[in-house]
C-alpha cells in the first residue's frame, strides 16, 4: 500500500478538543481520521448527521428555503 500525507489548518481550540476525544478512546488523530476515511471509502457516505441545531435554537421552527415547504414536503405551520 503506497501512503500518502495531508495537511489540513484547524482551528487550535478545535483540535484541541477533537484530539482530547480521540485521546479518551485510546486512538491517535491519525488512526481516528483513518477510520474515518475508511468508514467513508467503504460506504459511499459521509457518517455524520446534517440535521444539527445549536441549543439555543431548539425552540426556533426550522428555516427553509422552499417557502413554507420543508425537504418531507409537509407545509410547516
Amino acid at each position: 500500500m503506497t501512503t500518502t500525507n495531508y495537511n489540513i489548518r484547524l482551528d487550535q481550540e478545535l483540535k484541541d478538543s477533537a484530539f482530547a476525544v480521540f485521546e479518551s478512546y485510546g486512538l491517535t488523530p491519525s488512526q481516528a481520521i483513518k477510520l474515518f476515511l475508511t468508514q467513508v471509502a467503504q460506504t459511499n457516505t459521509v457518517p455524520l448527521s446534517f440535521d444539527y441545531q445549536k441549543p439555543s435554537n431548539l425552540n426556533t421552527p426550522p428555516q427553509t428555503s422552499a417557502g413554507d415547504y420543508g425537504l418531507s414536503g409537509q407545509r410547516h405551520k
